[in-house]
């Protein structure tokens, strides 16, 4: 977690995606480690150059969709969160930072995400730290279409998502719904766990417990990157599903024990007051494998 991300990429007034989602934490966890940011070459293993410049200072704030934005400091800002979640993998941590990415493809930003940081630390802990088989779990409640895209035909990276359908970004459905969707095909590395509107503890965890699990396990990775999103909890304002603080603490539990790697890296959440307990429960939960 690097204070400079709550300077960098100041948010528009009222937009969820704001500098105080992250000052929150800050605050709550004075004791933490600050990265350095990623390299170009670290993030061209996932996004190509031609979108990555296009993240470069520019005279004002730009609009990528309606509710993506690049300000004159983004490009310094994505590099830095970045770096946090490839320090995350590096020491089993969790980065807690911002913008975040599992929107974010090779080409395009969206859904508030510029660059996908866990793609990012994915590519590094294979590229850098000789892991081969890497393992995303992806629990934030909307799907994370980028990361989906990026790993869609690659067999050394198991994607799966549980999330809320129908919702943003409309990927992610049912079977049929999702392949249509979908980069092309059908992946042997992707599982998507569609979730129904209102969803709570009890059937979350079915579907955690029956689904998405068994396949992380079976995959055998070396290494277990989380997607975190704390989006799904039932007080968050962007939420359509009602889960509460202890389904948090349980789910990081089960995924601590999937591999001999696991970290984890920030994605969604805007309610100021429920970030730092969740935040809190959740790393409880990594600490104490079940």
């Amino acid at each position: 977690m690097h204070p400079d991300l709550v300077r960098l990429h100041p948010a528009p007034e009222h937009h969820p995606e704001s500098q105080s989602r992250l000052q929150v934490l800050l605050d709550a966890f004075p004791e933490r480690v600050e990265a350095g940011p990623a390299t170009r070459a670290d993030l061209e293993r996932v996004h190509s150059a031609s979108y990555l410049d296009s993240l470069e200072p520019t005279g004002g704030t730009t609009w990528l969709d309606f509710d993506t934005f690049v300000t004159p400091t983004t490009a310094e800002a994505a590099r830095l969160a970045a770096g946090q979640a490839i320090e995350a993998v590096r020491r089993d941590g969790f980065a807690l930072t911002r913008p975040p990415g599992h929107h974010a493809s090779r080409d395009n930003g969206m859904g508030f995400c510029l660059v996908n940081n866990v793609a990012v630390a994915a590519r590094y802990a294979q590229a850098e730290l000789g892991l081969e088989r890497i393992a995303i779990l992806d629990w934030d409640v909307h799907h994370g279409n980028g990361t989906e895209a990026i790993f869609w035909d690659d067999p050394s990276v198991l994607y799966v998502s549980l999330h809320a359908w129908p919702y943003y970004p409309g990927t992610g459905g049912p079977r049929s719904e999702s392949t249509q969707n979908a980069p092309g095909g059908e992946s042997e590395t992707t599982l998507n766990i569609p979730l129904p509107i209102g969803t709570g503890d009890r059937v979350y965890m079915q579907m955690f417990e029956n689904f998405a699990y068994p396949a992380v396990a079976a995959f055998a990775p070396d290494a277990v990157l989380v997607s975190v999103g704390f989006d799904a909890h039932r007080d968050d304002p962007l939420s359509p599903t009602m889960l509460t603080d202890p389904t948090f603490r349980q789910l990081a539990s089960r995924a601590a024990g999937l591999a001999p790697k696991v970290a984890a890296v920030f994605e969604g959440g805007y309610n100021l007051g429920t970030l730092p307990r969740l935040v809190e429960t959740t790393i409880e939960g990594f600490e104490n494998p079940a």
